[in-house]
């Protein structure tokens, strides 16, 4: 992985992704002690940051390869950022999905064309069935973090990010990403590194599912007791992925770790006072932001809200966790 990889897949989103905005809030500098600017992926195509990983995958294959399809698992918003980019290169797309995904997530991968095979996530293997998919239909796989096209993708918000910053002044800040395998969170400290050097990236997980932090603090890759059971669920992965962690390693700062309340109620602000819907997972970091002010240093924080995609009925749960 270099920074190369990703400007050329920021050449291959040129016109296809959205550049998202950089957004700030007086309301949400109060409630975080400090400038706020937050960087809303869940206004990307398919309400989440991983449309551009997905689409820089499935864009470089050979013409070839990827007529014969592509396939992928996913909880839901990998699931949807596939199924969109084969849908726009007319290929075929199976997507592998836990059967307890949030049902908007699983009802639009397939109103996007894709072929949704449901799993038990916790007695049966999604690699497993998305190899044995694979081999049978002669499917490219495309990973949802470890793979350095998709980390690739990801990092192309990093660029963003640097550019945007630059342009409102800020050349110091913490960069709060909210992170399952570290796909996004790697790719944007490769961005940063390269053009923002004095932005640096934190992850930040739920509680009960902090295998990141928990590695970055050891030196090695930890894994989860648990692989669901968290409302957060579209950053739940079983442990770091193999090409992420070393990247996060050298250049993230520690991570940090929010509740589900916490979520919720970062969910409600964004609501209230951006205008903006967020999962639960996608809206950690703004809850890190919030809540964990000590665990911060200087007058401005990064704040990415990674994705959108919640069912009504959680979603109606964040606005009563608020006061």
């Amino acid at each position: 992985m270099n920074i190369e990889m990703i400007r050329a897949a920021a050449r291959r989103l040129q016109g296809f992704a959205r550049r998202t905005p950089l957004l700030s809030s007086p309301f949400i500098d109060e409630l975080a002690g400090r400038r706020v600017w937050i960087k809303p992926e869940c206004l990307q195509h398919t309400g989440s940051f991983k449309f551009r990983g997905a689409w820089s995958a499935v864009s470089a294959l050979d013409p070839e390869t990827r007529a014969k399809g592509v396939i992928a698992f996913s909880s839901g918003n990998h699931a949807q950022g596939v199924a969109l980019a084969a849908a726009r290169h007319g290929v075929p797309s199976v997507i592998v999905m836990p059967a307890d995904a949030p049902t908007l997530k699983i009802e639009n991968t397939r109103a996007l064309g894709a072929d949704v095979v449901l799993y038990d996530r916790a007695t049966e293997d999604r690699d497993a069935i998305g190899a044995a998919l694979a081999d049978a239909r002669g499917l490219t796989m495309i990973k949802p973090f470890d793979e350095p096209l998709v980390i690739a993708g990801q990092g192309t918000a990093g660029l963003e990010i640097a550019a945007q910053t630059s342009e409102v002044g800020v050349t110091e800040a913490d960069v709060l990403v909210c992170c399952g395998g570290g796909g996004l969170t790697s790719g944007i400290a490769l961005a940063l590194e390269a053009d923002a050097p004095g932005l640096r990236v934190r992850p930040v997980e739920p509680e009960d599912f902090d295998d990141v932090t928990r590695s970055l603090r050891s030196g090695r890759i930890e894994r989860n007791l648990a692989t669901s059971g968290n409302i957060c669920d579209a950053i739940i992965t079983p442990q770091p992925g193999a090409l992420t962690f070393p990247i996060m390693h050298r250049l993230c700062g520690p991570g940090l770790i929010v509740t589900e309340r916490e979520a919720l109620q970062a969910m409600a602000h964004a609501f209230l006072r951006l205008k903006l819907v967020a999962e639960p997972g996608g809206a950690v970091a703004l809850a890190a932001a919030i809540c964990r002010q000590d665990q911060i240093e200087g007058e401005d924080v990064v704040v990415m809200i990674s994705g959108g995609n919640v069912d009504p009925d959680l979603y109606s749960q964040c606005l009563d966790t608020l006061p």
